[in-house]
């Protein structure tokens, strides 16, 4: 017997400007309502006239941390979804302006459990999930020392563990 995914009815917001990107991301969140924005001016529109359980942003294209920062200043948990921002400069950047998650494009098929994650959690729990997720990802993509490199994600990543030993 399955159980009912926790995005079942969420109001989510996608933002990409490649349109198999948001057939995509739509296809794996059918149980979700899903509104669908292929620039940053409709996606503005939508963000000022709803309110979402979840936004899901494309970073190239669509001046996605402009939206990150709208969409986090209005309270909406924000995962930040990207091909070519895979760096270590966007993670930073997504975590600061308040995005909930980064996601690479390539691991799109995890973007359903990913968002149950965020549902289901705290932000601090969601990142570092992520973070042990991604781990191997991550260390081939930026380089195994990236965090090392960076004083901001040892002191993040200490931060989350202080959490999770007060939760």
């Amino acid at each position: 017997m399955s159980q009912k995914s926790p995005l079942k009815g969420k109001m989510v917001l996608v933002v990409d400007d490649e349109p198999d990107i948001l057939d995509t991301v739509a296809e794996e969140l059918d149980m979700c309502i899903i509104h669908k924005a292929g620039s940053y001016e409709t996606a503005i529109q939508y963000l000022l006239s709803y309110t979402y359980d979840i936004v899901i942003l494309d970073i190239m294209g669509v001046d996605g941390f402009e939206l990150l920062q709208n969409s986090a200043s209005r309270g909406f948990p924000t995962v930040m979804l990207t091909a070519h921002a895979v760096t270590p400069e966007a993670l930073k950047k997504s975590i600061k302006l308040g995005a909930v998650s980064f996601l690479p494009k390539d691991r799109i098929a995890e973007l359903k459990s990913f968002l149950e994650e965020i549902v289901l959690g705290t932000k601090k729990q969601v990142w570092q999930k992520l973070f042990d997720r991604l781990e191997a990802y991550f260390n081939r993509r930026f380089g195994p020392d990236w965090k090392e490199r960076d004083m901001f994600f040892h002191e993040f990543e200490e931060e989350l563990k202080r959490e999770e030993g007060r939760s």
